[in-house]
Formats: structure tokens, C-alpha cells, sequence
């Protein structure tokens, strides 16, 4: 069933392509998935049949300018000729009422990787009483001097050429640079998982590993900083769930998963779960520990959110 692309017609004007997992058995709640950057939602089917059958009906889309979702303003790689980071924000609201206009009453958990998890953090801040759960794995919400100098030079490309055409410095100093540094060199997409033949899968995939807009990396780069910005907003006692990886360009090989951690431990949030997985990688879904991982997901949502079955 997940397989099957579904359609939302979004408020902001965005045809969102969605797919389905229904939970097996009586539900205990909604899973909304939010993916990465140059990637889409149909890559999260395991994922999504484990956390089925564990009691949650899950839904993931595809973000504007990726994957089957189509808009007016949001071509491939691009979220919007203006205010993307705010659309790409309210698509996910849409999708939560979507969701609980079939299974009302249930509480809504909200999970993004890494591009996702910024657009998580900004949506769980924006609307905090809509969400009861927020799980951020592979995101850097830290990037420090270095993101403010990309701020700049994305500026520069903009005024140069524009904002509606890929970024040619970005891509150098994100993907690339990612790609070189690991040991094999074997193509610029090792930097994702340790395991070659998940590398070697989103590479043929042809709605992965494009290079995004001058205007898409703006709006990222304004969700990275405003959402750290906003955390206080959350519920003190809602649940969080972060996870990275010890060998992760990304996020400075985990740190920065662990400085949102104690960001957000520093907020007032108590409840706040982190973890490193060792010799692992930017896809924790994509990685040789991934089913261990789920599981542990799984385990923490079960305990972390009240049981409520339909």
C-alpha cells in the first residue's frame, strides 16, 4: 500500500504526492514523515511497515520541488519562487489534519532526516500544541560561522544569476566535500551510508541526488537558524528523539546532534532522547544498523507518547 501515490491539494497551492501505511491492528497514533534534501518519500517504505506494524498509521509526502509533488512555483529543486520556507511548513500542517480527518483523536508523532528534520523543528515550533512528539535524526542545526558565510554566498549567487538556478557553490562545499571525505572515494554519494548497495540505489534513482536552486539552499538556511531560534515554544515535556552517526560529514560527525540535545535540554525540554550510532553514516535508514534502529524507535515512541488506539 505504501507504494501507491496518494494526492493532497495543499492550501499553498502545492499538489502534494503522499504515500500510506496503515497501522496493523488497533492504532496507537500517526507517524508523519518528513524527507531530505534531493530525495523523496517512497525511500521510507521499510520504515514506515515496521512502525506499522507496531500500532502507527504513517504518512510520508514529498516535499515541493521533490519527488511526485508538483506546484506552479516549485520545479525540481526548488520549494517556491518566494516564502518556500514558510510553504514547505504549512504543507506539513496540511498533512497533519489530512491525517487526522481519517483517524481523529490520535496523537500525532512528526519525524524529519536531516532536511526533514529542519522542517520538522520549524513546523513542531510553529503549531507546538498540534504535535506530541518530535524526532529529529541526521539535521544540522548548528552550522555556526560557516552557515552564516553560506548566507552570504548565496546572496552573491543570487544577485549574480539569480535564485531559480542551482547553486554551484553549495554543492562543492556540502556534497562534494562530503563525498571526498570518506576513505573510498568511490563515488560522491559514500558520504550517505556505509553500506554500497544503499549508495548505489539512490544514485539510479533519477528523483535523487539533484543539485537544489540558489533559492531552495536560502530557505534551508533560514530554517536552520530560526528553528533553534524557536524551541522554546515547545512543550517542556514534549518527547524528542535524535539520532546521528559517528562518521557523519553532515553533522560534524554527530556533534551537532549532540549540541540540539543539550539546546534543547537548556530550553527546559525533559524530555529529550539522543544517540550516536557508531561507524554510521548521514542515512540511518539506509544504514546496516537501520532495523535495530527502527526497533529502538519504535520502543522509545511507545513509551515516550500515551497509548490512544482508535
Amino acid at each position: 500500500m505504501f507504494e501507491e501515490t496518494r494526492r493532497l491539494e495543499s492550501a499553498t497551492g502545492a499538489s502534494l504526492a503522499y504515500h500510506y501505511q496503515p497501522a496493523a491492528g488497533s492504532a496507537r497514533g500517526i507517524l508523519l514523515i518528513c524527507h531530505g534534501l534531493a530525495e523523496h518519500s517512497r525511500r521510507y517504505g521499510e520504515f514506515a511497515a515496521l512502525m506499522a506494524g507496531r500500532g502507527w498509521h504513517v504518512y510520508a509526502h514529498d516535499h515541493r520541488g521533490h519527488g511526485a509533488t508538483t506546484a506552479p512555483d516549485a520545479p525540481l529543486g526548488r520549494f517556491a519562487a518566494r516564502n518556500g520556507d514558510r510553504k514547505v511548513v504549512e504543507d506539513v500542517h496540511m498533512m497533519r489534519m489530512h491525517a487526522l480527518d481519517a483517524h481523529p483523536g490520535l496523537p500525532v508523532l512528526l519525524f524529519g532526516h536531516s532536511m526533514g528534520g529542519l522542517i520538522a523543528l520549524n513546523a513542531a515550533s510553529d503549531r507546538p500544541s498540534d504535535y506530541q512528539g518530535l524526532a529529529v535524526w541526521n539535521s544540522n542545526l548548528h552550522p555556526g560561522p560557516s552557515g552564516r558565510f553560506a548566507q552570504l554566498v548565496l546572496k552573491a549567487e543570487k544577485a549574480l544569476k539569480g535564485a531559480d538556478v542551482p547553486s554551484t557553490i553549495l554543492p562543492k562545499a556540502t556534497f562534494r566535500a562530503w563525498g571526498r571525505s570518506m576513505p573510498e572515494k568511490r563515488t560522491d554519494f559514500d558520504w550517505l551510508s556505509s553500506d554500497p548497495k544503499e549508495v548505489d540505489k539512490y544514485i539510479a534513482d533519477p528523483l535523487c541526488g539533484f543539485d537544489a536552486s540558489v533559492s531552495l539552499w536560502i530557505d534551508l538556511f533560514a530554517m536552520t537558524f530560526r528553528g533553534p531560534a524557536l524551541v522554546g515554544r515547545l512543550p517542556k515535556t514534549m518527547p524528542v528523539h535524535l539520532i546521528g552517526g559517528t562518521d557523519d560529514p553532515a553533522t560534524n560527525r554527530g556533534r551537532e546532534i549532540l549540541w540540539l540535545a543539550e539546546h534543547l535540554r537548556r530550553a527546559g525540554l525533559s524530555q529529550v532522547t539522543a544517540k550516536l550510532w557508531p561507524d554510521t553514516r548521514h542515512e540511518t535508514l539506509k544504514e546496516k544498523v537501520r532495523r535495530q534502529a527502527m526497533e529502538e524507535f519504535a520502543d522509545w515512541a511507545e513509551g515516550a507518547l500515551p497509548l490512544q488506539t482508535e
